[in-house]
């Protein structure tokens, strides 16, 4: 699944991989897998704080860019940092798609649309599986 011409800060083979995934998350993270939608447990999340690749643990989206899509999945209007996340084309299923992947570990978050026409700042809704991330929640102060 990931590319196998870059070199990844985080680069594991797939038996060091699945050892440390569920095999849930080796579908969707290592597979390009897609969990099924309404069942992700940040589908609905309105804790503050930030979003970080299951896999590797980089630091991926803010709370305050995640917004109702209605679309089964958390969605997202933009990343943390453009560094963070990385853009492949995708034609899987006869149509073209932005795949999102972790930049640090190549690890498949899920896929960008544009021009939605949601009221987000940017018109980008980043569909993420909830299974590719972790949410740690901001510190009371």
């Amino acid at each position: 699944m990931t590319d196998q011409t870059k070199n990844y800060v985080v680069q594991k083979s797939d038996a060091e991989w699945k050892a440390e995934l569920s095999p849930a998350e080796f579908h969707v993270l290592r597979q390009a897998g897609t969990e099924r939608p309404f069942v992700g447990e940040y589908t609905d999340t309105k804790t503050v704080g930030v979003y970080k690749c299951r896999a590797c643990d980089t630091e991926l989206f803010r709370s305050e860019t995640k917004f109702d899509s209605h679309c089964g999945w958390p969605s997202f209007f933009a990343p943390l940092a453009e560094d963070r996340v990385e853009y492949i084309e995708d034609h899987d299923l006869g149509m073209k798609r932005v795949e999102v992947r972790c930049a640090n570990c190549g690890s498949h978050l899920g896929h960008v649309f544009e021009g939605e026409g949601y009221g987000t700042p940017t018109d980008l809704r980043y569909c993420i599986n909830s299974i590719s991330l972790t949410l740690t929640p901001a510190d009371p102060a």
